[in-house]
């Protein structure tokens, strides 16, 4: 398990510069952010990734079904002197907004869609409609699941963490593999949600289509921006010949950006 696991002031900082250098201008031509902009974070974590729009005098809201991520979020932002509202709820328990003034004009949900459930994420997507604004879009972020790591092994244990492309294996064949490597059983119990909750390139865009949105714009990443934090990796969009191939282009896709826009009079 890396240290920035661990270590959440720092996966928190971590966050916040990639959103600072990259998401921004990722969204600049198809939304203009104002301080009157309302942002809202689903699965927020720590919050690291609403600290650059809370900056810029975005008013911001994350949401997070673990306590502990959103006390963390709280104390963060207090000690960057930045306001934020952080509520510990299932998403897909949420109430809808009553009115417009109450929706928001820029949702994201980074690395949150392959962590839940297939029988769930329809669900999912079409409970984020009545929270978005008339002219707002939604960020998408994750990695595909057949790239090297994305089965998110890196947050297990032992050797385990750092052998790329183990999550395709047979699932008794990984499990006895992140076994011997000393994963806890909650942490195999953890990581097997992952693999039956997996994301592919495709499944998204049938799952964004389904739920009747339109695809703004999409990036998919042979290095994702975040690699920066992490790794000192300069970014590097996926070649576009590989791009258009269906269910190759996962295996090289380490993050995978989506704008969406769904637009219904109201």
């Amino acid at each position: 398990m890396q240290q920035r696991h661990l270590n959440r002031r720092l996966y928190f900082c971590e966050l916040a510069n990639t959103a600072h250098e990259f998401y921004w201008n990722y969204l600049q031509p198809y939304i203009t952010l104002t301080p009157s902009s309302r942002v809202l974070e689903i699965g927020c974590g720590e919050g690291g990734n609403l600290l650059p729009f809370s900056e810029k005098g975005c008013q911001v809201t994350g949401i997070d079904i673990y306590q502990k991520r959103i006390d963390e979020a709280r104390t963060f932002f207090g000690e960057h002197h930045r306001q934020g509202t952080f509520v510990c709820q299932d998403f897909i328990l949420t109430e809808e907004p009553k009115s417009e003034a109450e929706r928001y004009d820029l949702i994201l949900v980074h690395d949150v869609i392959e962590h839940i459930e297939p029988t769930r994420k329809q669900t999912f997507m079409l409970h984020i409609k009545p929270f978005l604004r008339q002219g707002g879009i939604v960020f998408f972020g994750f990695p595909a699941w057949q790239n090297p790591f994305g089965g998110h092994q890196q947050i297990s244990i032992g050797f385990a963490s750092m052998l790329p492309f183990i999550h395709l294996l047979p699932k008794p064949l990984y499990k006895c593999l992140l076994k011997m490597s000393g994963a806890t059983t909650s942490n195999i119990g953890e990581l097997m949600n992952i693999r039956a909750s997996r994301m592919s390139v495709e499944c998204f865009e049938q799952q964004a289509s389904l739920a009747g949105f339109t695809i703004l714009q999409r990036t998919l990443w042979l290095i994702n921006p975040h690699y920066k934090q992490k790794f000192h990796l300069k970014p590097r969009r996926m070649w576009t010949f590989f791009a258009r191939i269906p269910y190759l282009r996962n295996f090289l896709t380490t993050s995978a950006w989506y704008l969406l826009c769904y637009k219904e009079k109201r």
